[in-house]
């Protein structure tokens, strides 16, 4: 009988090749959505618009995410993973090339239309990928590591781009971005490894498994974990859509002003990410301490502009709670979700986590527009509350659950590594 490669490893080991080039590609994923934001005037310039028609570039790409990620999950249903990945970044660096060349706002937002198409099927197809890789005791961990490449790109993929910006222009930045992530396109056929095979549990099993836990759970605990995290991404979003005027006051007295501030922001949110990763099994726990830490922050900007010190102390708070939140809510969904509902799982993060920005944003306008930025901490800090205390209530039994929609999970024989 052959050996695996996944066989070989130890069992406490990361597929670490893997995970770091599925990082790469969330690099790309990310700076590609968030691009038009660093460029802002440039791109208006150059496209003969106005910047508020820029800025819904950004807007059409969550909107696209939300509304493609389903139906292309479904049509690719049953391919290699790592085929789908390769394909759909490569589909995502030929819309970077062809923002780059584009003469004219209406070729851009077209050409934006495909990549974010692209990118919703990347998200899903990753995520899927990632929780087939490894068991699930270090689903947490590899899910961190993933994501930490998306984080990354928040950090230092928007800061470079607008340096490449400044001294070649906006389109170099953009046709640059397309040979990045054409690179990290034939990494994932030559590095990223087959995922191992599942195999159903037989009679015997299941049966065993029924009676010492009861019947198997259905996808309620993971829509409903989906919801929640839904409207505490609105809460979240809200706020941080406007963060630039919020901390304005505090970011003033520092050295670097608001860019120091958000860089802070940045680091502490890769922190997040990191312990993130610490938890293991106790997911849902984490998550209700993140959340919880994400909703005291935001109501500490109430009074962020009293000293600037206190001022970087909260939105380093804000950071590092936040900055948890994805890591730990993708790797709940997934374990509700279980081997038999994989693909659905991971469509389901990049919906909720694309619609909790365009619906936060458009929610946080109609606060601001009403009663000031200032007004805008509090509902963000109740709205993210409570579904910190939704997710206490359901920690246990989601917990609980997640083992069960695991129970008979084994692998096949030997699985394939490698391209």
């Amino acid at each position: 009988m052959t050996t695996s490669r996944s066989t070989r490893r130890p069992a406490t080991d990361l597929p670490w090749p893997s995970l770091l080039v599925l990082g790469s590609a969330t690099f790309t994923m990310v700076t590609a959505e968030m691009l038009p934001t660093a460029l802002l005037p440039q791109m208006s310039a150059g496209l003969g618009v106005d910047e508020a028609r820029t800025g819904l570039l950004v807007s059409v790409w969550a909107a696209t995410v939300v509304v493609a990620s389903f139906p292309l999950v479904r049509l690719v249903a049953g391919r290699d993973r790592r085929s789908v990945i390769a394909v759909a970044l490569a589909v995502l660096a030929a819309s970077s090339a062809a923002t780059a060349l584009a003469p004219a706002y209406g070729v851009a937002v077209g050409a934006r239309l495909g990549g974010a198409a692209a990118v919703g099927l990347l998200w899903a197809t990753a995520n899927a990928h990632v929780a087939d890789l490894v068991p699930d005791r270090l689903l947490g961990r590899s899910v961190a590591v993933v994501l930490g490449g998306a984080t990354l790109g928040m950090v230092l993929g928007t800061p470079l781009a607008s340096l490449v910006t400044r001294a070649v222009g906006w389109r170099a930045a953009f046709a640059g971005l397309a040979v990045l992530t054409l690179v990290v396109a034939v990494l994932v056929r030559a590095v990223v490894a087959r995922a191992s095979g599942v195999r159903p549990p037989d009679a015997s099993s299941a049966a065993g498994a029924s009676a010492a836990q009861g019947p198997a759970a259905g996808p309620g605990p993971m829509i409903a974990v989906t919801a929640i995290v839904g409207v505490l991404l609105v809460g979240h979003y809200g706020a941080y859509t406007y963060v630039v005027r919020i901390v304005e006051a505090p970011a003033a007295a520092l050295p670097g002003g608001v860019s120091a501030l958000l860089l802070a922001f940045g680091l502490a949110s890769a922190l997040g990410v990191v312990l993130a990763g610490r938890f293991g099994a106790r997911t849902a726990p984490a998550l209700v301490v993140s959340t919880a830490g994400t909703a005291l922050a935001l109501l500490g900007l109430v009074v962020v502009d009293v000293h600037p010190a206190l001022g970087v102390v909260v939105v380093v708070l804000w950071g590092v709670a936040s900055g948890a939140l994805p890591p730990l809510a993708q790797t709940l969904i997934l374990r509700l979700g279980g081997p038999g509902r994989r693909a659905t799982a991971g469509a389901l993060i990049p919906v909720v986590f694309n619609g909790g920005i365009a619906v936060g944003a458009a929610l946080a306008s109609v606060v601001v527009a009403t009663g000031g930025v200032g007004s805008l901490p509090i509902p963000a800090a109740v709205v993210v509350g409570a579904t910190a205390v939704a997710l206490a209530a359901g920690a246990g039994t989601w917990s609980r659950t997640g083992v069960e929609e695991r129970a008979g999970r084994a692998p096949v024989g030997t699985a394939a590594g490698g391209a």
